[in-house]
């Protein structure tokens, strides 16, 4: 056991001085584009809405329940993906995910009702639940501590460019080919499963740790030859300060007396962030069409405008969240939110444009936290338990982004839209007040050294 946690030690040692490549940049862009349709699948149920409550004739209840279905599927995909991540390697449990969420979005195409739509929504969101946090933890274990969160934080982006593209092609597909066209568009990366499997290796971080030291070996063997070819230098290991634990983590571990107060503070950013989030996302759409009643072409050009802000919130965080640190963003975006909701609460019957200004700017900020999330969880908990806490955390992020719809569905509905805002601003200032006060930083240290 002593022999596999020193060459473990070195494999990690070997990992962080790998200067940045062309390598990095081809995992990035690899993993990212099921990022990017987990962002695009996610969104296409809130483009497609307008136009199936016209077809359905569906009550503000059961639109609410549609648009929450998928994040509680994606709820047990997240637990239960983050789990098998640990035991089958991220890699093959990444791609087992994007199966799933590829065809099921194409079935969502032959859905004939409510019913039959929430099934295969749910569905759906197993996968894509569990894809986003087994492949942030992929991402984060080929990064190294110096730079891990512009690396991490741009890959995060492209969750947004999904978002944003399916926002942006929707203004054009669901008008004139019905909402099913963009769940078939949704089905596309079934063929990035296969590009994964032939071009990506396994996390050697998670090889190592698994004991299993001799493929880590081999494959950090290769990514040095790589690099080199590039014309790159590759430095000295320089000594890592703790030893890795080689062995397996087990889920209890999370409520230990050293991860218990990381986890609950996780799982409390996640809840709030996603809630933030889907609130105004989800809704925003319908909320144009029926409280302001503007054409469905306008209402989605609106949506294209507010996505286009969570872009830039993810990139305006990605260049200042190694020298602001993760705790000051996570302060910050709750703040502004809160700000922004509650003004919208407090006018009570709001105009169009200032709905449109306020919640473009609180679009910005919660969508910058939510990308921020998948940079900051995983650095909390060691390589035997980071797929897990970063899916346990991911479970909270869901139900956050489920309860979300449903509760702004029914106050919309029961007390109309400034009580709506209310809720969201009062949740915003609870977040800013929990991460000030127990949230701690990470930033530029290495993962096996903030979490032993």
């Amino acid at each position: 056991m002593t022999d596999n946690v020193e060459a473990a030690r070195h494999i990690i040692e070997r990992m962080e001085r790998l200067p940045a490549s062309l390598w990095q940049v081809k995992a990035r862009v690899i993993v990212g584009t099921a990022t990017f349709f987990d962002g695009f699948d996610g969104m296409a149920i809130a483009i497609a809405m307008p136009a199936i409550i016209a077809v359905w004739h569906l009550a503000p209840h059961e639109v609410g329940i549609l648009l929450g279905s998928g994040s509680f599927g994606q709820a047990i995909g997240a637990i239960f993906f983050g789990w098998l991540a640990e035991r089958w390697g991220r890699l093959n449990v990444a791609i087992l995910t994007i199966a799933l969420f590829s065809i099921s979005s194409l079935l969502c195409v032959f859905a004939w009702d409510f019913n039959s739509l929430l099934v295969l929504r749910v569905i759906q969101g197993i996968g894509l639940g569990g894809e986003v946090p087994v492949a942030a933890t992929y991402i984060s274990e080929i990064a190294k501590a110096r730079n891990r969160g512009m690396f991490v934080m741009l890959y995060e982006t492209i969750f947004g460019v999904g978002i944003f593209v399916a926002s942006l092609i929707g203004v054009w597909l669901v008008p004139n080919f019905g909402w099913q066209s963009i769940f078939v568009v949704g089905a596309l990366p079934a063929f990035l499963a296969i590009a994964m499997r032939r071009s990506l290796p396994e996390s050697p971080r998670w090889l190592a740790s698994r004991g299993r030291i001799a493929e880590a070996d081999r494959i950090v063997g290769k990514i040095e030859q790589t690099i080199e070819g590039y014309g790159h230098t590759l430095p000295p290991p320089q000594p890592l300060t703790v030893a890795p634990r080689v062995e397996n983590g087990r889920l209890a571990e999370l409520f230990s007396r050293f991860y218990l107060s990381r986890t609950i503070v996780a799982w409390s950013i996640c809840f709030c962030a996603g809630f933030l989030s889907h609130g105004v996302t989800q809704w925003l759409p319908s909320i144009l069409t029926t409280v302001f009643h503007l054409p469905l072409r306008d209402s989605l050009a609106y949506g294209v405008l507010s996505t286009t802000m969570a872009i830039a919130g993810g990139l305006g965080c990605a260049f200042v969240i190694d020298w602001m640190g993760r705790r000051n963003w996570f302060v910050l975006s709750f703040v502004v939110c809160a700000a922004c909701f509650l003004i919208l609460g407090w006018v009570g019957q709001p105009t169009l444009g200032l709905v449109i200004v306020l919640t473009t700017i609180g679009r910005f900020f919660s969508s910058s936290a939510v990308t921020l999330i998948y940079l900051y969880i995983p650095e909390l908990y060691p390589t035997r338990l980071r797929a897990t806490g970063n899916g346990t955390a991911g479970l909270w992020l869901r139900l956050g982004n489920g309860a979300a719809p449903m509760v702004v569905g029914y106050l919309l509905a029961a007390e109309g839209i400034g009580i709506a805002f209310t809720i969201l601003g009062g949740l915003a200032v609870i977040g800013a007040l929990g991460v000030a006060k127990f949230a701690f930083e990470t930033n530029r240290r290495v993962l096996e050294e903030i979490s032993p």
